[in-house]
């Protein structure tokens, strides 16, 4: 039936749909359960040609470019440093703020998606990335610098918000294979980051690769300010922005998936920076002896790996989630095995990294699509809530990677990736019989 024109479920599917009334800041708060109330169930769909092969291509590439900014930086730091006259606990603040600029970004903006036109919030946001991007480029001080990374940091969770995009215009039957393709977009920007910043910094100094992906990032909101379908009867949430937060909040009390789900990625993704965060130290000591332009190029390894992300959504689409995450896990504690051998073998190592990409993909595809379809209408929050998870894991291994490794070794550090993998790998067993997929 409708209600002034809005379609209402019927009986029946008014006990199985929840709608955003549900998911407000929760029992006892009747201001915000009464604005959820006004906002009435959402389509998630919109027409095939909304989401065409070069649209969802785009989306990829978009957040490539994007989630690239946050690791930039990271083979720079000492040409930066000299040339700025930093110390070197100032030059390793520069990655801490642009990663401490990211996890904020992922509270308090991706969740503007759930409010606001997201084909305008996109394009604004890129649009001020732009801007940040240029302040570093034009930094002639340590403290503009600092500044223009941390705001880096938080206007490159636009990343977040175009996954968010990409699976609320997927249909259902597709959107595994829709965030797998995206996220592989974004998993292949973290990987090459630092290999295409080394390179331009020897060609042209370290400013020029701000200046490249400002004007990248300019063309990209110009692209996608032309090619992203306008909003056709999607209304937003009415919730204002504190009870926007506050309800993120909420979801993760209310829903037992989103909160495994949560601590699959936080696994995953400590397990994934114990790896990147320290590689580079065995490979440039003896027997190696790599130059850090050799080191980059590893990336180009783990890309092979990112392409389970569109295998891992098929996959998913099929219902088989809690296989493939099972299966992936597996894969990842295995993985360790052959990374134990870095220092004897090239050869282990790559084995290792291949599968160590493709387990965590594989993973992070599955929580996603699973996740997203809580509650569509929802889904900016639910992702970028997530991604804290993510955050967290990211920091929490690449902090314990490079202390083990300068007190005790490499030995040490495959162990802990080992372990981050295992309890990954527990936390499935012990829910693979509920009711969580």
């Amino acid at each position: 039936m409708t209600v002034g024109g809005v379609p209402v479920p019927g009986n029946g599917e008014a006990v199985t749909r929840r709608t955003e009334a549900e998911i407000g800041a929760g029992a006892g708060a009747g201001s915000e359960v009464a604005a959820e109330t006004q906002a009435e169930a959402r389509t998630d769909e919109s027409p095939a040609s909304a989401l065409s092969r070069g649209v969802v291509a785009l989306f990829a590439v978009a957040c490539a470019a994007a989630v690239a900014n946050v690791y930039f930086s990271q083979p720079l730091l000492v040409t930066i440093g000299h040339d700025l006259g930093m110390s070197p606990a100032l030059v390793g603040s520069v990655v801490t703020l642009t990663h401490v600029g990211y996890g904020l970004g992922l509270f308090f903006l991706v969740p503007l998606g759930d409010m606001a036109d997201r084909r305008r919030l996109v394009v604004a946001q890129l649009l001020l990335l732009v801007l940040a991007l240029a302040v570093v480029a034009a930094a002639r001080t340590a403290a503009v610098l600092l500044v223009g990374m941390a705001a880096t940091g938080l206007l490159a969770v636009v990343t977040q918000t175009l996954v968010a995009f990409a699976a609320s215009l997927a249909p259902p039957a597709a959107r595994g294979r829709v965030v797998g393709l995206v996220t592989s977009g974004v998993v292949i920007g973290i990987l090459l980051a630092r290999t295409a910043s080394g390179l331009m910094a020897d060609l042209a100094g370290w400013r020029s690769v701000y200046l490249a992906s400002a004007s990248l990032t300019a063309l990209l909101a110009l692209t996608l300010y032309r090619v992203l379908p306008r909003p056709t009867g999607v209304s937003p949430t009415a919730l204002r922005y504190g009870q926007l937060l506050r309800s993120t909040v909420t979801l993760f009390v209310r829903e037992r998936l989103l909160r495994t789900r949560a601590l699959f990625g936080l696994l995953i993704f400590a397990a994934f920076s114990t790896l990147w965060s320290s590689v580079a130290l065995p490979l440039s000591e003896a027997p190696y002896f790599m130059s850090h332009g050799a080191i980059g190029a590893l990336g180009l390894i783990g890309v092979v790996g990112a392409l389970a992300a569109t295998v891992a959504g098929r996959l998913n689409d099929r219902g088989l989630s809690r296989r493939t995450t099972g299966i992936a896990l597996l894969l990842l504690a295995a993985s360790w095995l052959p990374l134990a051998f870095t220092r004897s073998s090239l050869w282990a190592l790559a084995v290792g990294v291949i599968l160590l990409d493709l387990a965590v993909q594989a993973v992070h595809v599955t929580n996603q699509t699973l996740i997203h379809a809580l509650h569509p209408d929802a889904g900016s929050r639910l992702i970028g809530g997530y991604m804290v998870f993510y955050s967290v894991g990211s920091a929490t291994g690449a902090i314990a990677a490079t202390s083990l490794y300068t007190v005790v070794g490499w030995g040490a550090v495959c162990a802990l990736g080992a372990a981050f993998s295992c309890l990954g790998l527990v936390l499935w067993v012990c829910t693979r019989h509920s009711d969580l997929r």
